[in-house]
């Protein structure tokens, strides 16, 4: 039996890949279907009774055309993710018709290929068709820029997995005018990047920013005669790696930003958790409203009375009310020594009345409260299918 053409078979797979696109497409189209026809029954964005149907149904017919589950289910879950980020920047475009905009300056820090110029390029893929990107080499430069005009959003890390809250980000949102208007979350794997031929052996001086460093203590470690220096940016570190060109010194951050700057990786999965994630905030100088049909979060700062079980009173109002809290951050005030800004953040729009009455509430037992944004949950679980 004659071997097939390499190319006709190439030729066919091209083909095959062209009508998967526009069948994608076309999915999409569909899912602005249903988003317009959700403007006016108001139903939530997200079914998971119907997406668990619909996974399980698939999974089936999959089992006929010789496609296993988890080739399936791992299909569908992006495509399902897909929709309903699409669906929802529809939503809020609507709502927030001020924010819709062609072309968008955002400032982050670093330069292209550090971490957090990855998560702008994420947030605004389905924001805007052209950003102008401002990188910065302080967390104080990045809301600068938005509070003097000259970007539109700034985006900024606020905690990690691995390595907890970033205390320098919250500090700064004490103070500043500026309103949370998104989140997003982008998986974090920090590699051990060189610009030449060279082994793991060899190095003698490591470069990264101190989150990256601190996320990686494990494995630092256990070079103790490696010297570890300080960067403003993963960007940074790559673009000291690359102009050196030597042998001995590596960078620590992600591997497709380190390509940018012609770094290969020549080791991978450095942080302390495998499961690493880092989430960014987006702040902009107004606040947005978030549709009804969208799970919302809203972030907001108190301080309470210095007296025992302060802090509980005040959670306890949020439990009452049903609603749930998903972080409680901590940081001294300054001048204010012993005493503690809190940072909430809560599953709940600010614009429902569980969450008024709570604020209510919690203005009668705290010393200061402060609303920092109301903005849509970037938590897009995925649904598992139930197969018998």
């Amino acid at each position: 039996m004659a071997s097939p053409n390499l190319d006709t078979v190439r030729k066919d797979i091209s083909g095959t890949d062209k009508q998967l696109l526009e069948l994608l497409a076309k999915r999409r189209q569909l899912s602005m279907e249903v988003a317009k026809s959700k403007l006016a029954s108001s139903k939530p964005v997200r079914d998971t009774t119907r997406e668990q149907q619909l996974l399980v149904e698939l999974i089936e017919t999959g089992k006929s055309l010789q496609l296993d589950a988890p080739y399936v289910t791992q299909v569908f879950h992006s495509i399902i993710e897909d929709s309903v980020l699409l669906q929802q920047a529809y939503l809020q475009q609507h709502i927030n018709p001020d924010t819709i905009a062609h072309k968008v300056r955002v400032a982050f820090l670093g330069q292209q290929g550090s971490y957090s110029h990855l998560a702008a390029q994420k947030y605004f893929a389905r924001k805007a068709e052209e950003v102008i990107e401002h990188g910065c080499k302080t967390f104080k430069e990045v809301i600068g820029k938005v509070e003097n005009g000259l970007a539109d959003y700034a985006l900024l890390p606020i905690e990690n997995t691995s390595s907890g809250g970033i205390n320098e980000v919250y500090d700064l949102l004490q103070h500043t005018s500026l309103h949370i208007v998104g989140e997003v979350s982008v998986p974090v794997e920090h590699c051990l990047l060189v610009a030449t031929a060279t082994s793991e052996e060899k190095i003698k001086t490591i470069y990264s920013h101190f989150q990256p460093i601190a996320q990686c203590s494990e494995y630092l470690s256990h070079l103790p005669e490696v010297a570890i220096e300080r960067t403003d940016a993963t960007s940074h570190a790559f673009e000291i790696v690359a102009n050196m060109a030597r042998d001995d010194v590596a960078a620590i951050g992600n591997a497709d930003g380190g390509r940018l700057y012609g770094l290969t990786a020549i080791r991978t999965g450095l942080a302390n958790q495998k499961q690493n994630y880092s989430r960014f905030i987006v702040v902009a100088r107004k606040p947005i409203d978030v549709a009804e049909q969208i799970p919302a979060k809203t972030t907001f700062i108190m301080s309470v009375k210095q007296r025992p079980g302060a802090l509980v009173d005040a959670l306890i109002i949020l439990k009452q009310n049903n609603i749930n809290m998903c972080k409680l951050e901590s940081r001294p005030i300054p001048g204010n020594p012993w005493e503690e800004m809190f940072y909430v953040d809560v599953e709940s729009n600010v614009s429902s009345s569980n969450l008024i009455t709570a604020m209510e509430q919690l203005n009668d037992i705290t010393t200061f409260i402060k609303i920092l944004g109301c903005y849509p949950s970037d938590d897009i679980s995925p649904t598992e299918p139930v197969v018998d």
